[in-house]
């Protein structure tokens, strides 16, 4: 294996030290919004890979998908850790901007957001590309931090020395927004996570 693997397996796991000693468990938190949205089925898509902590739970679990992000410095760090695992075969990575999608109408069925929505300048664009590429039959899951996860992600940054910039649209508003448009609409949450889970009416 590599030193550009291993040298970026540790940040990982410093990382995931840091989240821990503030009480944050990511493989917990990963496991709970991939437990919520089960039955996985069809094409999936994860929207906002980041540093891949949801994508790795996804490919831990044996599901091959797809997943994309704006940033390829963030998607190269997920990349590389999923190659660690052995895992980066199973996951078709892709560089995208989530106002503008490349993909065909209804081209998945299932798609996720972990964590993606506070960072969104215009989120409610971003929503109608993901309803655009979602199957008739397909179902969208968003998670985000509770207030508690927003919180502690605002400690994280600031002993970084940066500031973790929050968008003011919220799971609640998107709720209101998805059943606007006639999706039914299922909700979970734990200490640091809210999960949306959304599908068409007719279901």
């Amino acid at each position: 294996m590599d030193n550009e693997v291993l040298e970026n397996h540790k940040k990982y796991l410093e990382r995931k030290a840091l989240y821990s000693s503030l009480g944050y468990d990511v493989d917990k938190e990963r496991a709970f919004i991939l437990e919520k949205a089960q039955p996985l089925y069809g094409d999936i898509l994860e929207a906002g890979t980041g540093k891949g902590h949801f994508a790795l739970e996804l490919a831990k679990a044996g599901y091959n998908f797809t997943t994309f992000d704006i940033s390829e410095t963030e998607q190269a760090f997920a990349k590389l850790n999923l190659r660690y695992f052995g895992l980066d075969k199973q996951v078709d990575f892709r560089i995208e901007n989530g106002e503008y999608l490349s993909f065909k109408d209804k081209s998945f069925d299932v798609i996720f957001s972990v964590n993606t929505l506070h960072h969104l300048t215009n989120p409610y664009k971003v929503i109608d590309e993901f309803l655009r590429v979602l199957s008739f039959e397909g179902k969208l899951i968003l998670s985000d931090f509770t207030q508690e996860g927003l919180a502690l992600m605002g400690k994280i940054h600031a002993s970084e020395g940066n500031k973790h910039e929050v968008g003011k649209t919220t799971l609640v508003d998107i709720e209101r927004y998805l059943e606007g448009k006639g999706f039914r609409v299922t909700k979970a949450n734990s200490h640091f996570q809210e999960i949306l889970i959304a599908y068409h009416q007719l279901i």
